[in-house]
């Protein structure tokens, strides 16, 4: 999912830090079902809808909620006219939302490639990139964080390669020699079998 935002800046807990090394995009992206929320905090819509995806991503994310946070994230696509505007509106959001720095020409490539037409809109991302849901301002109304778990179930049948981020701290660990030893035991376990049979031929 990084590879999306690859050479791009993210601004993140609330606008205080800023994110734009791979390895820092990596860690907040990677592995994940990501949002692409576009919207305002002026809009008389998004006003409505935004307290409820801020306690959709709450329920699904925050540990003092849930046992095991799930893994999601979001980034926010600004539409609002000012930098003070869009402050302003991140300050009273969840700190794990990711945002693009204000006036970001990206924003608007953001929205043609996905074909967004109105505010609000959730896009939903699979980890490979891959449009899950177009615009799941409707889904989240309608089931709250119910929805994420066939997001979650769809990223796993669509990409087999989908982990949640313990298994993929485990994997980056192993990765490079682990196909390696994968084949070696199997050439190993193919070679004892041959000689089980030679040797059970010869006795023969």
């Amino acid at each position: 999912m990084s590879a999306l935002f690859c050479g791009q800046v993210l601004k993140a807990d609330r606008e205080r830090e800023e994110l734009d090394t791979e390895r820092e995009l990596r860690r907040a992206l990677d592995n994940k079902v990501l949002l692409l929320y576009f919207g305002s905090g002026q809009c008389p819509r998004c006003q409505r809808f935004v307290p409820l995806l801020r306690d959709f991503f709450y329920n699904l994310t925050d540990e003092s909620r849930v046992e095991r946070p799930c893994q999601l994230g979001l980034v926010y696509v600004s539409r609002d006219q000012t930098e003070q505007q869009q402050s302003r509106f991140l300050r009273s959001m969840p700190r794990r939302w990711l945002a693009l720095p204000f006036g970001d020409a990206f924003g608007r490539e953001l929205e043609l490639r996905f074909s967004v037409s109105s505010l609000p809109s959730v896009v939903v991302l699979k980890p490979d990139g891959e449009v899950l849901v177009a615009n799941a301002v409707e889904e989240i109304r309608q089931m709250g964080p119910s929805c994420f778990w066939n997001w979650q179930e769809a990223a796993e049948i669509l990409d087999r390669n989908f982990r949640l981020a313990e298994d993929s701290e485990n994997y980056a660990r192993r990765s490079l020699m682990d196909p390696l030893r994968r084949l070696k035991y199997k050439v190993d376990k193919d070679q004892e079998e041959e000689e089980e049979e030679d040797k059970d031929e010869e006795e023969q």
